[in-house]
């Protein structure tokens, strides 16, 4: 029987929408030397090895996850500061999830593949998005 896989849950901070969210992404500055999609963290997943068996990470934009990408693999980054980072490199692929309310927090958190939210079927996912106070509200009472 196979296990649910272990994620990451974080606030896509400055992002509007998820179509915000990719525009970023697209950006060199939010890109690794490969070109990849990445975000850089201070701290390093103590879970690595969960992580990298099929983990994603949850994207919460406007106080709701929206949409997860899968983790390729996490680099060490160091900057001008010297300090070591964690690089979550992430597949470009951006999946839209049901829409689950979430209050803010800060850094990362981890989310067991048995609480994250589920994949929008491929037939809804180029329907607009409902305004995100009414998507929220229905999150809320348990509709989305």
């Amino acid at each position: 029987m196979a296990t649910a896989p272990l994620n990451l849950i974080k606030l896509s901070v400055g992002s509007e929408s998820v179509d915000s969210l990719i525009a970023w992404q697209a950006s060199r500055r939010a890109q690794g030397q490969d070109g990849q999609p990445r975000h850089v963290t201070r701290m390093w997943p103590r879970r690595e090895a969960e992580l990298l068996k099929d983990g994603s990470i949850y994207w919460v934009i406007q106080g709701l996850v929206q949409c997860r990408q899968r983790i390729v693999r996490l680099d060490e980054v160091v900057r001008e500061d010297g300090i070591r980072r964690c690089g979550i490199v992430l597949d470009p692929e951006v999946i839209r999830t049901v829409t689950a309310s979430k209050r803010p927090f800060q850094g990362w958190r981890y989310l067991p593949g048995s609480e994250a939210p589920a994949d929008l079927p491929r037939n809804r996912v180029n329907e607009d998005s409902l305004p995100v106070d009414l998507s929220a509200a229905l999150a809320e009472i348990g509709v989305l």
